[in-house]
């Protein structure tokens, strides 16, 4: 059965992305990477939040890699989080309104694979739900002040987490975490 796991680059300071929902930033920090090199073969679809799928791209400007997953190197099912599906449809995208339903689609085409959850809230929403059983962090060295932070959870209670392993790339050091139930 899949597992949920949200993997994501974040600055030192804990943002995910720069105000505004800037992306530019991550450019230099995608680099070589064993552990998301790795990672990109055991993914079996994607849960994406709809302002992570329609939002901005550190790929910008490269038309071989801009919109696509892992710049290109992953392609499968996606399953976009949303209440407001566009009218046309998109080649590989499904478009769901609910995360229950999101959540089960995903795991049923992912098999035996990983669900990678893309998007904060929808990370958060998994969480608060009880779906997420594990968390990547790739850590690049950069402080960005402000932005989109990893987990925004005003108020929340703690959550456990269990560290799988910690490997170093050229370009950051990554965190594997189980989440305790």
């Amino acid at each position: 059965m899949a597992k949920m796991l949200y993997s994501v680059t974040m600055s030192l300071d804990g943002f995910i992305a720069g105000p505004g929902g800037d992306m530019s930033w991550l450019t230099e920090h995608l680099g070589p990477n064993p552990t998301v090199d790795k990672l990109i073969g055991d993914i079996g679809a994607l849960l994406v939040g709809n302002r992570t799928f329609r939002g901005d791209d550190p790929y910008k400007g490269d038309a071989d890699r801009e919109g696509k997953a892992f710049g290109g190197g992953w392609s499968g099912p996606q399953f976009v989080l949303t209440h407001h599906a566009p009218h046309t449809p998109v080649p590989g995208v499904t478009f769901v309104g609910d995360l229950d339903s999101g959540v089960a689609a995903a795991k049923a085409a992912a098999g035996d694979k990983y669900v990678n959850v893309l998007g904060a809230d929808v990370a958060r929403q998994c969480l608060d739900a009880g779906h997420l059983d594990e968390i990547l962090v790739c850590i690049a060295p950069v402080l960005l002040g402000g932005g989109v932070r990893l987990f925004d959870r005003p108020g929340g209670t703690n959550v456990k987490l269990e560290r799988l392993s910690l490997t170093h790339a050229p370009q950051a050091t990554n965190l594997w975490l189980r989440v305790d139930t």
